[in-house]
């Protein structure tokens, strides 16, 4: 059976983005067709400062919010990353088979850094070397495909990388991971700034939606979107880049196609208002679901502890067995 895995790491609160690009295929799709581990990646959360309460709240609430979503005990693998001890082990051996070269070209590290020291603060090591823990976390479960959205795919490639040089080194230990997507919404834009990502990291801006906003509150911000000059509704991401971005949001809601949507509408308010009716009813039964959660946090406890055995069962011969081939004496 395909194995998949993915995560999401609780640095802000999760968003529209995150359900439309991520854990709805999750619920609908992967669970069903896989055998699925999902994953709340919290050491991933440590890169940058950060505080430790509420990395601790997110991280609950982040778990709380997968299975609202409809992520089923039954039919996949729910956990906490750090409670897997078998990421952190595996993390170092990538560590020695990655390069300093290809750390300092990943994306991330070269877009946040400078932030980092913008502020004046200095740039943690785990900045530089986290995409080789996400590397562990993929490659410790035999990973065939891991659901990412586009601005993830980088960090895919790195496993694959990684898998290929300690087979070739070592002897096969790992399966080499492949990215898959979803076709529509898979990177929800800002609806302030449509050419940027829907990101956690912008709590408290207007054009993020989050999962647990109130109705009103996702209203206004739907309203507000920034859109363009134009007159007419036109799907162009190129060029129309709000407008685009409604109506994938859209789409997505309503399992359409953007291009054909677009068709139906002759003002900017119209798209948006069923835009933002269209998020506050799909989310609904996800926002009900996370208040029965919180109601019976012992339930949302039994499910990670369950989901961290389970975990750890198929992950620790694999990392056992990668220590024995990079010539580790066996304990």
């Amino acid at each position: 059976m395909t194995r998949v895995f993915s995560g999401v790491k609780p640095t802000g609160h999760l968003t529209l983005g995150n359900y439309l690009g991520a854990l709805r295929q999750w619920a609908e799709i992967d669970q069903h067709r896989a055998d699925a581990l999902f994953c709340v990646v919290d050491l991933h959360a440590l890169t940058v400062h950060h505080d430790p309460a509420r990395v601790r709240r997110l991280t609950r609430q982040a778990a709380t919010l997968l299975l609202a979503s409809g992520l089923d005990p039954e039919l996949c693998t729910v956990f906490v990353q750090s409670h897997v001890d078998e990421h952190t082990r595996l993390s170092y051996l990538l560590e020695c088979v990655a390069t300093d070269g290809e750390m300092r070209r990943m994306i991330q590290y070269k877009e946040k850094s400078p932030r980092e020291r913008a502020r004046g603060g200095s740039v943690r090591l785990s900045l530089l070397t986290y995409p080789v823990l996400m590397a562990a976390d993929i490659l410790a479960y035999g990973t065939d495909e891991v659901p990412v959205g586009d601005d993830q795919t980088q960090h895919v490639e790195l496993a694959r990388d990684l898998a290929v040089r300690f087979n070739h080194r070592y002897g096969h230990t790992f399966t080499v991971p492949k990215a898959t997507a979803p076709k529509v919404a898979a990177r929800v834009m800002n609806l302030q700034d449509p050419t940027s990502k829907m990101g956690k990291s912008q709590d408290a801006g207007p054009g993020v939606v989050h999962l647990l906003d109130e109705p009103d509150v996702i209203r206004k911000k739907i309203m507000r979107a920034v859109t363009d000059s134009e007159e007419d509704v036109v799907y162009d991401r190129g060029s129309r880049p709000g407008v685009a971005n409604l109506l994938e949001i859209l789409a997505a809601c309503r399992g359409e196609e953007p291009e054909a949507l677009s068709g139906g509408y002759d003002s900017y308010g119209a798209l948006k208002k069923d835009t933002a009716e269209a998020v506050i009813e799909m989310l609904r039964p996800v926002q009900q679901r996370h208040r029965e959660l919180c109601a019976d946090p012992g339930a949302v406890d039994a499910v990670l502890r369950e989901g961290a055995e389970r975990a750890r069962g198929i992950a620790r011969p694999r990392v056992d067995a990668a220590y024995r081939a990079i010539g580790l004496l066996p304990a």
